[in-house]
């Protein structure tokens, strides 16, 4: 059985997406096994003081060297190690990463948000939907949110912003950032009608599933917004305790939903599409487009 692996090294979470590489009429597919997330949170600390602390450090190596042993048990044979905004924000970032290869042997990669959002565009969602209508791909993560606007299939243009929801609860996202982000999506996305939203990352991915809504329906931006509506009512202890979110789940989902609500009022999107896979995901297809096709 061919198995590749790919670790995201997130400000809010860290995962390992172990999955079964298969080939069915000439095409390479990839099938999840074990999907594993740990809430280390590396955005606390880089976004406030810049400088990835000695306890999270040693829990990213030990988070890593379980990774390493998991992956051994289950013989993959090739993985890509990616992190993203905390560590990319961190002076001490490149020192992790030399730590991480002496201790565990694993190769890390530090990337740029440009590349950020190309593995996550890896995933080709576009190829699911309608390509005769546009889309704004909308990725919010714990450091930053990746857009991008795909015009009849094709991404027209990128940028990734520093806009998320660590960031937001740290009081670290700046005003002029939002005006950025305000000014790029309106002038990208001025001569599309009826421009329809495609958002990934663990919180719309939850909010997908709390909606109720069927398989590969849209979200609408009234349902969005109720929902935004009924969580704020509660305080963290109760969406917690009453709603059942994880604690790690509980207060990123607030600013996740006002990002999403912006942007979709800034561009008169009235539906977003939920594919449910993120950056882990596309790090294996970039792995199947670079290894086997």
């Amino acid at each position: 059985m061919l198995r590749y692996a790919a670790i995201d090294i997130g400000s809010n979470a860290v995962r390992l997406l172990i999955a079964d590489i298969s080939k069915q009429d000439g095409k390479y597919k990839y099938k999840k096994n074990t999907l594993i997330r740990v809430p280390l949170r590396l955005g606390d600390d880089a976004f406030l003081d810049q400088y990835i602390s000695e306890k999270k450090s040693a829990d990213l190596v030990k988070t890593m060297t379980a990774f390493k042993n998991l992956m051994d048990v289950y013989h993959v044979s090739e993985y890509l190690a990616c992190a993203t905004s905390a560590m990319r924000e961190a002076s001490n970032g490149q020192d992790i990463v030399k730590l991480i290869k002496e201790q565990t042997n694993i190769t890390l990669e530090i990337i740029e948000g440009q590349r950020e959002a190309n593995i996550i565009y890896a995933n080709h969602i576009e190829e699911e939907l309608d390509e005769n209508k546009n889309y704004l791909y909308i990725d919010v993560g714990g450091g930053s949110t990746e857009l991008s606007v795909f015009v009849k299939g094709t991404p027209e243009a990128s940028r990734s912003f520093n806009i998320g929801t660590i960031r937001m609860l740290d009081n670290q996202d700046k005003e002029e950032t939002w005006e950025e982000m305000k000014d790029w999506v309106k002038e990208h996305t001025k001569e599309y009608k009826h421009l329809a939203g495609i958002g990934t990352g663990g919180n719309i991915n939850k909010l997908f599933r709390m909606s109720d809504e069927k398989e590969n329906a849209p979200l609408s931006l009234q349902k969005l917004n109720s929902m935004y509506n009924k969580l704020t009512s509660y305080s963290l202890k109760e969406r917690i305790n009453t709603l059942g979110l994880n604690p790690d789940r509980a207060d990123v989902i607030i600013p996740a939903c006002e990002i999403y609500l912006t942007l979709m009022k800034w561009t008169g999107i009235k539906q977003i599409y939920v594919p449910k896979v993120g950056m882990a995901d596309g790090i294996i297809k970039l792995l199947i487009e670079e290894k086997l096709d």
